[in-house]
């Protein structure tokens, strides 16, 4: 048993093992970029949002559609239920009319008042009797109109040569002003309202006629309408049918579509009804109720042998249902918290990375300025004692010896107040060289010669390119062109780049370089620290004529070196 449970541990320990690599450059991901946690919480919870926003709208539109189509079933249901009870009523008017000889206006007048008709026909002009008239027999025909009642009763217009006979509106009901104006007018003698008298004739039932403006809206209106026809047949001795008229009710459009969907009709759609196909000259009349601009729904329908197309379009809504708005406010609500929550842990937790950083970086500083500053206590004590005897050989009394000395004594001072001072903030080019040759170009000593555009450097560049001069000055003090009093210094500097400067060093006028000399821990500095420190090359020549060195220094922006702005990775 106890040799069982070692090796049970022993594997779970090995799978442990195989699992921590994952979890560890996981967990060193959001070490190095601290503000992905957050963010990822923040998106994740947004995605949700806005799937489940997604889909209560995906369900607003099914219902809307359904919603449609309920309201398009109903219209067409009250368009054709209007339309079938006009039916109804022609059908029984001509099956009356076809039993009598003579069609009377009294006759006419007492059939119109026994139909009694009720709310199924609103929406008609009316209802019309249209006899057939031969063309030979207008004038009779006229003259016994006049005789009946009907003053100034005239068929117009008159039937062309090719055409045999007219169908003059002969009977109106009600007689009101408006259908005084249909009274004679020679329907067959118009193609729209032709066509449908053939039809209606060739198949002895109820038939509307296509779009049109019926005679009663004179020239003043443009409305549209139709015209429904049922063809009144009489019945010959041999039983042979003869033409004998058309009953028929006259319709404006857009009352018979107002009066037919009257409370079927939500206030949420508009409809349009089109002769034919939908095309803006097949309109025949519509109902807009609001903007448009929601979902649509196209339905043919029949009215008296003749196909409508009604087209209903909901009405323009917001972009967002209520109940999706109120999803997307509340996920939005959740999400920034938890957002906030993250941001303030991850922040305190990255602000304690920056502290360790700033901490192990200070602590890398101290130890190599620990280093340096053993070498810099042996070259300032030899730089000191260069600047006395440089300053005594030029010195022409003791007052200006005590003065030139004082005044270098403090120059070499203040270079290593300076290169304490950059670890702050940026420090020009000038300054550095200045400070570090300030002990030998004072006053009419002067033996350096510097020229170069106001360039800032990075603390580290700056410490970098100060031990550097610091050498190359120290050097030239102990050995080179400032060891004696005609021995001159240019140091120069220019922007190769943006990102680039270019400092160059050249000593003339001092004792011959010797070739064979040893490589001293200078030179090492400059070849080696200083260069790997600058992250590019230092070219340093000991040439018989006297020291030449050239350095590039790259010039960086004040977020790539500041510690506090640095995200440490993780070693």
């Amino acid at each position: 048993m106890d040799s069982r449970t070692k090796s049970d541990r022993k594997v779970a320990e090995s799978r442990g093992r195989r699992a921590d690599p994952s979890l560890g450059r996981v967990l060193k991901g959001f070490v190095r970029f601290p503000r992905a946690l957050p963010i990822i919480i923040f998106v994740a919870i947004s995605a949700l949002t806005a799937t489940g926003v997604w889909a209560i709208e995906k369900a607003q539109r099914n219902a809307r559609q359904n919603e449609l189509a309920q309201i398009a079933t109903a219209a067409s249901s009250a368009l054709e239920r209007r339309a079938n009870a006009n039916a109804a009523y022609l059908r029984s008017g001509a099956a009356l009319l076809g039993t009598q000889d003579e069609i009377s206006p009294a006759l006419f007048q007492t059939f119109v008042g026994q139909l009694r008709l009720d709310a199924n026909f609103r929406g008609a002009e009316g209802i019309g009797w249209a006899p057939r008239v031969d063309s030979g027999s207008i004038p009779s025909f006229v003259a016994a109109q006049r005789e009946a009642g009907q003053d100034d009763f005239t068929v117009h217009p008159m039937p062309r040569p090719d055409q045999a006979y007219a169908v003059p509106v002969t009977f109106l009901q009600p007689l009101t002003e408006r259908n005084r104006r249909a009274l004679g007018y020679n329907m067959f003698s118009e193609a729209t309202r032709r066509a449908a008298m053939l039809e209606a004739e060739r198949l002895a039932r109820p038939t509307t006629s296509g779009r049109l403006v019926l005679i009663q809206e004179g020239s003043t209106k443009a409305d549209t309408g139709f015209l429904t026809y049922m063809p009144v047949f009489s019945i010959d001795q041999f039983g042979g049918r003869r033409l004998k008229g058309y009953i028929y009710s006259p319709f404006n459009a857009q009352d018979f579509l107002e009066s037919a969907v009257e409370g079927e009709l939500p206030k949420r759609a508009h409809i349009e009804i089109y002769d034919g196909q939908i095309a803006p000259e097949n309109l025949l009349a519509e109902m807009k109720l609001g903007e448009t601009g929601g979902t649509s729904l196209v339905r043919p329908i029949v009215i008296g042998n003749r196909q409508w197309t009604m087209r209903i379009e909901s009405l323009k809504t917001s972009l967002l249902s209520e109940i999706a708005v109120i999803t997307l406010l509340a996920g939005l609500i959740v999400a920034s918290l938890a957002l906030a929550i993250a941001w303030l842990l991850t922040r305190q937790a990255a602000e304690a990375r920056q502290v360790i950083g700033i901490l192990e970086e200070q602590a890398a500083i101290r130890n190599s300025l620990t280093r340096e500053l053993n070498h810099r206590v042996k070259n300032t004590l030899a730089n000191v004692l260069s600047i006395v005897s440089l300053t005594r050989r030029r010195a022409t009394d003791i007052d200006s010896f005590a003065t030139s000395l004082d005044g270098r004594i403090r120059a070499l001072s203040a270079t290593h107040d300076l290169l304490t001072q950059s670890e702050w903030g940026t420090t020009p080019v000038r300054s550095v060289i200045e400070v570090e040759m300030a002990p030998y170009a004072l006053g009419r000593d002067a033996t350096v010669d510097m020229d170069g555009p106001d360039v800032e450097l990075a603390p580290n560049d700056a410490l970098s390119l100060g031990l550097a001069i610091h050498e190359l000055a120290t050097n030239a003090a102990k050995f080179g062109a400032l060891s004696v009093p005609q021995g001159r210094v240019e140091v120069n500097w220019d922007l190769v780049s943006s990102g680039l400067v270019r400092v160059r060093w050249r000593e003339t006028g001092g004792p011959p370089v010797p070739q064979n000399r040893p490589r001293g821990f200078g030179t090492e500095l400059i070849e080696k620290i200083v260069a790997h420190e600058l992250r590019n090359p230092v070219d340093l020549v000991f040439e018989p004529s006297g020291v030449r060195c050239t350095m590039l220094i790259p010039v960086r922006t004040r977020s790539e070196f500041m510690i506090r702005a640095k995200e440490n990775a993780p070693s």
